[in-house]
Protein backbone atom coordinates (compact mmCIF):
# COMPACT_ATOMS: atom_id res chain seq x y z
CA UNK A 1 0.00 0.00 0.00
CA UNK A 2 1.33 3.32 -1.09
CA UNK A 3 1.87 5.94 2.12
CA UNK A 4 0.42 8.75 -0.78
CA UNK A 5 -2.81 9.39 -2.39
CA UNK A 6 -3.43 11.86 -4.90
CA UNK A 7 -7.16 13.23 -4.52
CA UNK A 8 -8.68 16.76 -4.72
CA UNK A 9 -8.65 18.26 -1.56
CA UNK A 10 -12.67 20.26 -0.72
CA UNK A 11 -10.43 22.71 1.16
CA UNK A 12 -7.67 23.88 -0.43
CA UNK A 13 -6.68 23.47 -4.00
CA UNK A 14 -4.36 20.62 -3.30
CA UNK A 15 -4.14 17.48 -4.31
CA UNK A 16 -1.81 14.92 -2.25
CA UNK A 17 -2.65 13.22 0.81
CA UNK A 18 -0.75 11.18 2.93
CA UNK A 19 -1.66 8.11 4.90
CA UNK A 20 -2.24 8.34 8.58
CA UNK A 21 -3.59 5.04 9.70
CA UNK A 22 -4.78 1.79 8.51
CA UNK A 23 -7.19 -1.11 9.94
CA UNK A 24 -8.83 -4.08 8.63
CA UNK A 25 -12.76 -4.45 9.92
CA UNK A 26 -15.62 -6.23 9.31
CA UNK A 27 -16.98 -3.74 6.72
CA UNK A 28 -13.27 -4.27 4.70
CA UNK A 29 -10.18 -2.02 4.67
CA UNK A 30 -10.38 0.91 6.90
CA UNK A 31 -7.80 4.23 5.93
CA UNK A 32 -7.49 7.62 7.10
CA UNK A 33 -5.69 10.28 4.92
CA UNK A 34 -4.44 13.53 5.46
CA UNK A 35 -4.10 16.75 3.10
CA UNK A 36 -0.32 17.93 3.46
CA UNK A 37 -1.55 21.90 2.93
CA UNK A 38 -4.74 22.25 5.07
CA UNK A 39 -4.87 19.27 7.62
CA UNK A 40 -8.25 18.01 5.81
CA UNK A 41 -9.26 14.14 6.66
CA UNK A 42 -10.53 11.75 4.90
CA UNK A 43 -11.54 8.06 5.34
CA UNK A 44 -11.57 5.42 3.48
CA UNK A 45 -13.22 2.05 3.83
CA UNK A 46 -13.08 -0.62 0.64
CA UNK A 47 -12.10 2.89 -1.86
CA UNK A 48 -15.27 4.28 -0.69
CA UNK A 49 -14.28 7.83 0.48
CA UNK A 50 -16.25 9.96 3.32
CA UNK A 51 -16.18 13.27 0.70
CA UNK A 52 -18.21 11.19 -1.82
CA UNK A 53 -20.56 10.11 1.25
CA UNK A 54 -21.35 13.60 2.10
CA UNK A 55 -22.67 13.97 -1.55
CA UNK A 56 -25.41 11.43 -1.49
Amino acid sequence: MSLEMTHDCPECSNDQFWLTASTTMHLGEKTKWTCTECDYKLIRINGIDSSESAAL
